[in-house]
């Protein structure tokens, strides 16, 4: 789904372009934002920074800021071991980032949205399009059982952000794919986040390389990381934990 095979351009600005399909089967024109800077309250650039280096965690392509509460996970590819994505976790949900090279001339959001809405619609995700707190995202419903049995479905919020020959790719799951207090703190910890893109030349979405800082606990997959008993934990404080990918978004009851 986000592949760098040549894209059909047509098609995706078609699909971009499509309305809203909300649960009624009814189609509505997605809002448009606002003419202001998208990034004015963050995610920064790296030319950006905010403060001082020190104040942040290291991890590579991105420098993260402490928020209270919020645990931090690196996610290792199981292949090479090389870690491919920060989770950030906070009171049953989690916001999963990557970082991508984009063109110097045009983001990617709008490209990788279309992509996104038709392969969820092909693989039964019932997406939707709307104009949420980072910018437009993309919420998808997929139909699932709980683990008590009962008919249910799992929820994620995809969100992209457009930077400076950059592109910040968010997952939010649990209670983070929702409007809530979970999804607030983790919106705020992701307009935090600084990103490294440095000046090496790499082809258009390449994935920008995270480090393991030293000082990190390992875990193995699958294993509890502590976020309940490290609650108020933060990044400045001895290491996030680092685990191989976990199981996709939670089972919601359906009331």
């Amino acid at each position: 789904m986000f592949g760098r095979k040549k894209r059909n351009r047509e098609a995706a600005d078609q699909i971009s372009a499509e309305a809203t399909t909300t649960e009624a089967g009814t189609t509505d024109v997605a809002p448009e934002r606002d003419a202001q800077d998208p990034r004015a309250y963050g995610p920064w650039d790296e030319s950006e920074l905010p403060g001082e280096r020190d104040e942040y965690l290291d991890l590579g392509a991105v420098l993260l800021k402490a928020v209270s509460g919020v645990n931090v996970r690196l996610e290792l590819d199981p292949r090479d071991r090389v870690p491919r994505a920060v989770n950030m976790d906070f009171a049953g949900g989690s916001v999963q980032v990557q970082v991508f090279t984009a063109p110097k001339s045009s983001g990617l959001w709008d490209e990788v949205r279309a992509e996104l809405v038709a392969g969820l619609r092909r693989d039964g995700g019932e997406p939707t399009v709307s104009d949420g707190p980072l910018g437009m995202q993309v919420n998808a419903r997929f139909a699932g059982l709980t683990p008590s049995g009962e008919d249910g479905f799992r929820l994620a919020r995809f969100v992209g952000i457009d930077g400076p020959r950059w592109f910040l790719r968010c997952v939010y799951t649990g209670d983070a794919a929702l409007p809530g207090p979970t999804a607030e703190v983790l919106d705020d910890a992701v307009r935090g986040l600084v990103v490294v893109r440095g000046q090496d030349p790499h082809p258009p979405r390449d994935l920008l390389p995270l480090t393991i800082p030293e000082d990190a606990e390992v875990h193995p997959a699958g294993a509890p990381t502590g976020a309940d008993d490290d609650a108020g934990r933060t990044p400045a404080e001895p290491g996030p934990a680092v685990q191989e990918p976990r199981r996709g978004p939670e089972i919601t009851e359906i009331g």
